[in-house]
Order: C-alpha cells, then structure tokens, then sequence
C-alpha cells in the first residue's frame, strides 16, 4: 500500500481525466471536469490520510479503528469498519484510466486483510462467513453480524461487475447462503420472517439493514445468474421490510425485536438501501412499480434529510450508502438532483469536518473513525466516475 503519493501527479491525471470529460469550449463541461478533478484529488487525498493514519502497517492488510487510538483500543478495527475501507478502496478503482488502475494492489492488499475475517468453520447456523473481529493469529474472532457480511457481498458483486471476477461472485453467492441461514423461521414471533442482525445471543432484533441488503444481495445475483430462487428471496424480503418497517412518512425504521416493539429510528442508510433494491427490482423484472417505489423512497428521504435540514445528524458513514444507492436509481432514471445533493454535501465536509493538516474528516469528536474516513473516500471517488458507471453500485 502507498501512503502518499506525488502532488504533481495527481494533478496531472485528475486534469487529464477532465480535459477527455468534455469538449474544449463547452461551458458546462468545463464546470463538469472542473468537478471532477476536484472529486479526484479528494478522493486521493482522503485515501492517503486514511492509509497513513489507519492502516496497522504490520503486512496483514488490516486497519485501526480510528485515530489516535484510545487505551481501550484492540490492536485492529472490527469488520464492519474493515468492510467500509475494503469499498472505499474498490470505488477508487472505479476511478477513469491509469488513476483507477494504480489501486488495484491497495484493493488486493484490503480484500487478503478482510479474509482475516473469514471463518470457515461456520457461526450458530453452521455456514462460513466473516466474524465480526479478525481471527487467528490476528484476534480471536467474534459473533457474525448479518449486516457485516452483506456490504462484503455486495462488494464482491460490484468487483465481479466491474471486472468478471469469478471468485468474487462465488464468495458473493456463500454469503447470500449465510443470509438466508438468518432468516426468522419460528412462526410464533411478532412479525415473523426478517433477517437477524446478529447471531450474538444478545441481540434478537431484525432489522431494515440486515433484510434489505440480502434483497440487494439476491437482486443483484438474480440479474448474473437468472437463477429463480434469488428473485424469489428478494421480494420476499423487500415485502416483509415493506409490511413491518416501512413508516407512513414512507421512510424505513431501524428494526423490530421480539416483543413486538420498534426501533422507529430513520437512518439514512436504511432509505438508501431500499431505493437501490428497488431500482435493481425494477431492472431484473421491468415491473414499473418497483421504479415508483424507487422513486418514492428517494424523493420522502431528500425531503426529511436535505430539505427539512436533518442530513448533518446522519453519521458519514450512513450518508455515503444513502447516496451512492440514489447514485444508482440515477443511472437508471436521469436527472443530477440527487448527485448535486451529494455534491454539495462532500463540498460542506471538506470544508467544515475535515482537518486540512491530516486530511482527516470526524464529526467533531477527538477522534476520526475508519468508518468516517473511509465513507468520505467513497463519496469523492463515485462523485469522480463516469455517470453511466454508477449502475454497477452496490
């Protein structure tokens, strides 16, 4: 892994992606190139922050969980951070020509530290997947988390999309097995069916960001393999999430637990997932409902986010999978609205919640989290791609 890299290079690159955005003389593509060697530069330079101040260093491809560590701190982060560094780096090879080629051994480097995770032994329900802590010799393992191991899916479809990657669709399709292994059989809970979040015997809850992005999951497979039975489980998903935990703002609680009770949270994430299944929904069946309900769903979340002021409340790294999934139904449907918000929200934390002598982003806090960093890289690096691309996300 590179942990910085040559100014004059950057420079260099980032303008010569602009200068092919757009015709000499065109007013509007010279704002378009002129965006996106902003987006490239910050993306580069928040990626270099994150690798000189986060990754552990020692050749394993594993990172910290935030900077400057605390005395509590293991010595590496837990998954769900690892995921999110593992994306970010997957988005930067995403990036135009040589630029997005140069990371293609970073992206090797974090995806042999995520199998530090894997245990192939199986958790409660027997299947293989990725533990929440990484495992010998790195650390001793942890319970899965369903959620965890859905974003690595999701992951490996888009490197399989973008590259033909065989291995990550196989990896893509075991974890899907996992997923369906949490799904709630016993008919006598409240609410039955949903995804449990966790296999920890701490935590019964079943949640909008445990089903939805196994539907995402099982969309996304559909479309690759045709295999009927992943159609099958994503509607069956998308409909149990619609009966249980959709709100009549149209937005998405967090998750229902066993006594019946719900968490009636709206995070950003839980919008940004579901307009996305809905948009592959849309793509895999041509059924114009799921679009309406893609569409429905983006439009409910910019109101009660951007417009009614509350985006800023939303943690960095629930913003970027909110507005890389409205990246998506864009690509389907047309239209900047969506990619202006998200521009204009990475303009606003480069400029109030980065620090410019480490390049490091924190909302305020003593410390940057990986998931921080790591979510501000992706959003200047999918802000950097050619716009039709954003069809492969997630």
């Amino acid at each position: 892994m590179r942990f910085t890299r040559v100014a004059a290079t950057v420079v260099a690159l980032a303008c010569a992606l602009g200068a092919a955005a757009a015709p000499a003389g065109a007013q509007n593509g010279g704002a378009s190139a002129a965006s996106q060697r902003a987006q490239v530069q910050r993306a580069v330079a928040s990626y270099d922050a994150l690798q000189e101040y986060m990754a552990a260093g020692d050749g394993s491809g594993l990172y910290r969980e935030r900077y400057p560590s605390g005395a509590e701190d293991r010595a590496y982060s837990f998954e769900w951070p690892h995921s999110q560094a593992h994306v970010a780096t997957l988005d930067l090879t995403g990036l135009p020509g040589s630029l997005g080629r140069s990371f293609e051994d970073d992206l090797a480097d974090v995806a042999r530290g995520q199998e530090h995770f894997w245990n192939a032994g199986g958790g409660t329900t027997g299947l293989p997947g990725y533990d929440s802590y990484p495992r010998a010799p790195y650390g001793g393992g942890g319970d899965m988390f369903y959620d965890d191991n859905e974003w690595v899916a999701l992951a490996k479809v888009q490197q399989h999309l973008a590259t033909g990657d065989e291995a990550a669709l196989r990896r893509a399709e075991e974890i899907f097995e996992l997923v369906v292994s949490g799904w709630d059989t016993d008919p006598s809970h409240p609410a039955p069916g949903g995804v449990f979040w966790t296999q920890a015997d701490w935590s019964s809850d079943r949640n909008t960001v445990s089903t939805m992005p196994g539907a995402q999951l099982a969309t996304r497979l559909f479309m690759i393999t045709g295999e009927q039975h992943y159609l099958d489980w994503a509607q069956r998903m998308v409909e149990w999430t619609d009966e249980h935990l959709l709100a009549p703002n149209g937005l998405y609680w967090d998750n229902i637990k066993l006594d019946g009770s719900i968490d009636r949270t709206q995070w950003s994430y839980n919008q940004g997932v579901p307009l996305g299944t809905f948009t592959l929904l849309y793509e895999a069946t041509g059924d114009e409902r799921y679009l309406e309900k893609a569409e429905a769903v983006a439009a409910a979340s910019y109101r009660y986010y951007v417009t009614e002021g509350r985006l800023a409340g939303q943690p960095m790294f629930f913003n970027s999978i909110w507005f890389k999934n409205l990246l998506l139904l864009e690509s389907v449907t047309g239209g900047t609205t969506y990619r202006d918000a998200m521009a204009d929200y990475a303009d606003h934390q480069w400029r109030a919640e980065r620090d410019p002598a480490t390049g490091l982003f924190n909302a305020g806090n003593e410390h940057t989290e990986l998931l921080e960093q790591a979510a501000m890289v992706q959003i200047y690096a999918t802000l950097a791609w050619p716009r039709e691309q954003a069809s492969i996300l997630y």
